[in-house]
Order: structure tokens, then C-alpha cells, then sequence
């Protein structure tokens, strides 16, 4: 079986209150964010979140996701980074490499598929993703809880929880 999932971030502006969310259905999501961050980090958050709740399954994984910058970054850009040293072909460093390291690492071994899906078209799981991405960075430009979500949920109905889930929480965070 295949999961099936969209990963998507928020920044209510840029840099600003931020948000990452990922959805499979409505029992099996989460999101969390930072009080000031950036788009692409919520968007590669998104992404590591969905990859650390997966982990347990041996399931592969399609991820659905509207940011080019996630998918060629994991797909096409990160060979060559980690070749030079995590530097791009200019020599300059990559952003977000801390991300992009763990990224590298939760995606090793793994058999996971990317899809480009355009968003803010109605696209359902990127709109769910979406949403909750943005409820999180608006949660925190309000300075109220975010809604963290049920996390991943197996067909017994327990549950994996993201080391990440706990940082958020705890406010650590770049």
C-alpha cells in the first residue's frame, strides 16, 4: 500500500509567524510552527514531520506538495549539494541546511515519491494541508494554542508522536 499525503508550510509574512502541516485524512494529520519563521522552512518541516510519523510503517509514500522548492531540493538539488559539501553550484552554502541534513537522513531507505500539485485550487488533501499550515503560523501571530492535530494513527488506533511535536510545544525551534 501506498500512503498518500500533502505536506505544505505557511509564513504570515516572510519572515513572519510560520506554519507546516501534513494530512493524510482527517484522523491522521499534524502541524505545529514557530512565532517567526519562513515559508520554505514550513513547507521542508512539513515535509520531515510527515517522513518521522511515517517512519514506523514500511509503507511507501507519495507526497503531494505545491512548493518546486521542496521537490527539486529533495529530488533533483540534494545529490549535488551533499557533494560539495552542502554548497551549491555557485560555492555559496544551502539554506535551510540543517533541514535539508535531516531531510537527507529520513529519506534514506525509504520509498517515497514526490507529486506537484497546485495549490489554492482545490486540490483536497493540499487544501486540508493548507489550511492547517496556516492555523498554525495564525495561531501564533495570535499568541494562542496551536492545533497540533492527531498525529499518525494506525489502523489499531494507536498513535506515533514526532520528537518535533515536543519541540514545537517547548517553543525550540531556528
Amino acid at each position: 500500500m501506498t500512503i498518500i499525503a500533502a505536506a505544505d508550510g505557511s509564513a504570515l509574512g516572510n519572515p513572519g509567524p510560520a506554519g507546516w502541516a501534513w494530512y493524510v485524512d482527517d484522523g491522521r494529520w499534524a502541524a505545529g510552527g514557530w512565532p517567526e519563521s519562513t515559508n520554505n522552512r514550513g513547507e521542508l518541516t512539513a515535509v520531515l514531520e510527515l517522513l518521522r510519523a511515517t517512519a514506523h510503517t514500511g509503507e511507501d509514500l507519495l507526497i503531494q506538495a505545491d512548493s518546486q522548492y521542496v521537490i527539486n531540493s529533495l529530488t533533483r538539488w540534494m545529490k549535488g549539494w551533499k557533494r560539495r559539501g552542502w554548497r551549491k553550484a555557485d560555492g555559496k552554502p544551502v539554506l535551510n541546511d540543517d533541514l535539508m541534513k535531516e531531510l537527507d537522513a529520513a529519506l534514506t531507505g525509504r520509498a517515497v515519491r514526490f507529486e506537484w500539485v497546485r495549490g489554492h485550487v482545490g486540490h483536497p488533501l493540499n487544501e486540508a494541508a493548507d489550511s492547517r499550515a496556516r492555523a498554525a503560523a495564525a495561531a501564533h501571530q495570535q499568541g494562542r494554542a496551536v492545533p497540533a492535530g492527531p498525529g499518525w494513527r494506525d489502523a489499531g488506533g494507536s498513535s506515533a508522536s514526532t520528537a518535533a511535536t515536543a519541540r514545537f510545544r517547548r517553543g525550540s525551534h531556528r
